[in-house]
Parts: structure tokens; sequence; C-alpha cells
């Protein structure tokens, strides 16, 4: 069922700010852009399946629906939870009564599981927090948490090398972007890999990649031309020679054989795992 978020400090909002689709109530909507001013782009729209395109072809990073009216779309709501089961969904509870508990626990039945309730002196507070957290960047925070296991000990400059490769949005895709945010020239990152004969930038670019694209492909309603997309291939067949590059396979069975906790396995049985008292020695800066 629902985990109701609890009040947190606010995040300020960054350069790249999060697309939301909504399906609210008018009062909501003014609200909710009130909230959300300067963190989020609020898409407004009157139909799950309005929702659902965007979530396709805009990138929303999340999904807003109001328990006053998605209650009569819960087949709807149903199959975009079941096609796009990593896209952050929040229900927004505004109403009372005996009928807003129904409507609370059908939403819940259908798979969201994240409650807003704004009736609360805190709820548009923590309703901001939680749009906070569904950046685009979620495809590489799953990845930060076990990593920071993993390399616990190691300097703040090489744990920032980590954080540009799963955590910048739009992704880095090229060793110079990758120097660039490091403050750095690709030389002297290449030089301060080679010296402790760790692997070369590009590979870790690479694979980095590889593990937030098979993140999103754990939403079946993502394809792999919409995964390429996002994560900055110039076309769906240059996504496909990565992964042939990379790992041997075409794109449809890295699909199925790769989820995003297989894909980060092997990045850290590769990049991590045999290099970790170097890594406690890099750094970059």
């Amino acid at each position: 069922m629902f985990a109701p978020k609890g009040v947190v400090e606010l995040s300020s909002a960054g350069p790249s700010s999060t697309s939301i689709s909504t399906i609210l109530t008018h009062d909501e909507r003014l609200s909710l852009d009130a909230a959300g001013s300067g963190m989020c782009e609020a898409l407004h729209r009157d139909s799950i399946d309005e929702v659902t395109r965007d979530v396709r072809e805009r990138r929303a990073g999340a999904v807003v629906v109001s328990v006053a009216r998605c209650v009569h779309e819960t087949m709807n709501v149903t199959s975009l939870m079941r096609e796009f089961p990593r896209i952050p969904a929040i229900a927004l509870l505004s109403i009372t009564g005996p009928a807003a508990s129904h409507a609370v626990l059908t939403l819940g039945q259908c798979g969201i599981r994240t409650l807003i309730d704004v009736r609360a002196p805190d709820g548009w507070r923590a309703l901001r927090q939680a749009i906070a957290n569904s950046s685009p960047a979620e495809s590489g925070r799953f990845a930060l948490a076990a990593l920071a296991v993993d390399l616990a000990g190691v300097t703040a400059a090489c744990w920032d090398f980590f954080e540009a490769l799963f955590s910048t949005t739009p992704p880095i895709t090229r060793v110079s972007g990758l120097a660039k945010r490091l403050n750095l020239r690709p030389f002297s990152l290449a030089s301060r890999l080679y010296r402790l004969r760790l692997p070369p930038s590009r590979v870790y670019l690479s694979m980095a990649r590889l593990t937030r694209a098979a993140r999103l492909l754990e939403n079946p309603g993502l394809a792999i031309v919409h995964v390429s997309n996002i994560m900055e291939y110039s076309s769906p067949q240059a996504f496909g020679r990565h992964v042939g590059v990379m790992l041997g396979l075409t794109a449809s069975a890295f699909r199925q054989t790769h989820d995003g906790p297989r894909m980060l396995e092997v990045f850290r049985e590769r990049l991590i795992a045999p290099y970790i008292e170097q890594l406690r020695r890099f750094d970059p800066r």
C-alpha cells in the first residue's frame, strides 16, 4: 500500500528541473504550481492517456494524480503503473469524507505507492520534496546507493567522479564532458587514471551509461528508441552498437538479460572490485 511521505527540508531548485505530468483539480493545479515554482515544470493533463504520452515522449520525471480526479480511471492507472514501474507516481489527497478513503484504497490497488496528504500543514512541502526526489537522474541514483558501500573511504574527488557518471542529467557522453564536470583537462584525467593502472575514463562512462539504460528499460512502456534518446545516443542503432561492443549482446538481448541491478553488478565486477585499493588512492583533482 501507500508509503506516506514525512516532512523533510526542501531542496533548492537545480539547473535541470523535473517535468511532472499531472491530473489534478483546478485548485490543486494552482497550489502545485506555487509549490513547485522554480524546480519543476507541471504538465497538467485531463486523462491518463495524455500522461502516458508525456512519460514516453517528454520524459516526465514523475506523475502526480489527484485522489479526487482519478478514482474513475483505475484501469488506465493500473496500465500506466504496469508499463512504467520505475516512474515515481504520487497520489495527492486534498478532499475529506468517506469517498476519499475509498479512493485512496483504490489507487493503492492500482499500484501507486506514495500518498501525499496536502490537508496536513506541511503537505505541500512534502510534495515538493517528493518531486525533487523524482529527478530524471533516478536511473543512476540506485547505483550510487550501492557504490557508496563499495567506495567507503575514497576521497571526495573520487566520489565526485562516480557521481558525475551516474547522476548528471542529461548524461555525460564524452570524456571531454566528464573532465569538464570535474574541472580538469581530458589529458589530466587520463593521466591520473593511468598512473594508478585504472581503466580509461571512457570505459567507466560507457558502463555507467549502460547501467542507467538498463534501469530505464525495466519500464515495459519505454521502447529501446525512447531509452536511447534519454541516454543521448545518436540513434537506436548507435545504442545497439554500443551494447555489442561493451557486452557482446544485441539491444534486445540486453533488455532481456540485464536489468538495472544486473548491469550494476557487471559494473562493480569489472570496474570496482578489481581496483578497490587504487580507487581509494584516486584523486582526480
